[in-house]
């Protein structure tokens, strides 16, 4: 997880990546493989607001 003091998130982007990291750990992928697809899904999201779409 980024370091909070630095962090390139938002509050809000913290709060989205950390429910979907708890749900990628229940259906049982590895701490490192929901941290990755949990800010990894939150980059996605911030991109498609960025490009308008």
């Amino acid at each position: 997880m980024p370091d909070k003091k630095n962090s390139r998130y938002t509050k809000k982007e913290d709060r989205q990546a950390e429910h979907i990291i708890d749900s990628e750990k229940e259906r049982g992928k590895s701490e490192e493989d929901a941290e990755r697809i949990g800010y990894a899904t939150v980059n996605k999201q911030k991109s498609k607001k960025k490009s308008g779409k």
